[in-house]
């Protein structure tokens, strides 16, 4: 448990620029659902609750975490599977538990799960390489929640997982021609699993990107109104709660997957430099972490964690400014999202943890 003297040992300094995004997210939300209102409330109810788990995965010793890891692990499949029977659904997506105040999302504690578990096979390995069982086995850690989350349906979210996969295994010693052939592969699956593997909303959100003036008033619809919502900001945006786009509600979901399209419009270019500034900081901090970690579990757990934050962060971003197909991933530490913020909260508990017992045995 935390001992008083690992105290002088916490990183202020990442804390603090995480929640100066999470003030910068809710000041877009208020703007964009036009005051206090109820999601505006549970926004700051769910940074609580995120503050709560942040401490929590910040006390307990992630060595501790990771010896459980089977565990939690388990306990996590078993939610998930949970979901798929008696999940409430929403906009015909099963993927939320009504726990009656609030909704918890289970998909959004995957990211960091599988990252300890990863982080503690693979960190618990004396062998200098990453062994074809080794990554048969990491490979078949990730698959189970991705196809159980990807069936919910919610592929956004379970392609998350796939960071979480890549930086572990990276950094545990796999071979570079392991990724071009995976690249190969994957290139060379990508017309059969566009045919037979996505369900029709999904290829035409492909065909919008490509060209959303095809459809510019259904399916690419939010794709032209974003890049006008971002474009229309300038250098210095046009003030708080005096945007346009989302104020007159042209940006569908504005408050959710598009926070940062608000942010350009209000605040202009400007405020997306200290936005991104931000979260660079956030994520070379994470990386000076994983640097200082005292063992192999430490610096896998905070990487994992970080590699799919970056992946979210970086997609949301480019979705927001039209380089990339429209996609339900909101913008960490920004967007609405009560479980989201939570997750997200826990997952720098543990790279807060790691930093923290860099000099403890």
């Amino acid at each position: 448990m935390f001992e008083r003297r690992l105290y002088f040992h916490i990183d202020w300094l990442l804390i603090g620029a995480v929640f100066a995004l999470c003030a910068i997210g809710l000041a877009m939300i208020y703007s964009a659902t036009g005051g206090p209102t109820s999601v505006y409330w549970t926004q700051i109810y769910a940074i609580g609750l995120g503050l709560i788990a942040m401490l929590v995965c910040l006390s307990v010793d992630y060595r501790s975490l990771g010896d459980k890891s089977h565990l939690i692990y388990l306990a996590m499949v078993l939610t998930l599977v949970g979901v798929l029977f008696l999940g409430e659904v929403r906009g015909g997506s099963r993927r939320w538990i009504d726990l009656g105040p609030f909704n918890l999302q289970p998909s959004e504690f995957a990211k960091a799960t599988v990252a300890l578990v990863l982080a503690k096979m693979l960190g618990d390995s004396r062998r200098r390489g990453l062994t074809n069982n080794d990554l048969l086995f990491a490979g078949v850690l990730t698959a189970v929640p991705l196809l159980l989350i990807a069936r919910q349906p919610d592929l956004g979210t379970a392609v998350t997982l796939l960071p979480v996969l890549l930086a572990v295994t990276f950094l545990a010693g796999l071979p570079m021609r392991y990724l071009g052939i995976l690249a190969v592969v994957a290139l060379l699956a990508a017309p059969v699993a566009y045919q037979f593997g996505l369900q029709d909303y999904q290829r035409e959100r492909i065909a919008t990107f490509l060209d959303p003036e095809q459809d510019p008033r259904g399916a690419g619809y939010q794709q032209i109104q974003a890049r006008i919502t971002v474009g229309s900001g300038g250098v210095w945006g046009k003030g708080f709660m005096e945007g346009t786009q989302g104020q007159l509600r042209f940006l569908p979901v504005a408050h959710n997957d598009f926070i940062f399209s608000v942010l350009a419009e209000e605040q202009g270019f400007a405020g997306v430099v200290v936005a991104l500034g931000l979260y660079l900081f956030v994520i070379l901090r994470s990386i000076e972490a994983a640097r200082m970690a005292k063992d192999r579990l430490g610096a896998y757990l905070v990487l994992g964690v970080l590699a799919s934050f970056t992946f979210q962060v970086v997609y949301n971003i480019t979705m927001s400014m039209g380089l990339v197909p429209v996609k339900g991933l909101t913008l960490p530490l920004m967007s609405y999202g009560g479980s989201s913020m939570i997750a997200t909260l826990a997952g720098f508990g543990l790279i807060l943890n790691v930093r923290m017992r860099r000099f403890t045995n």
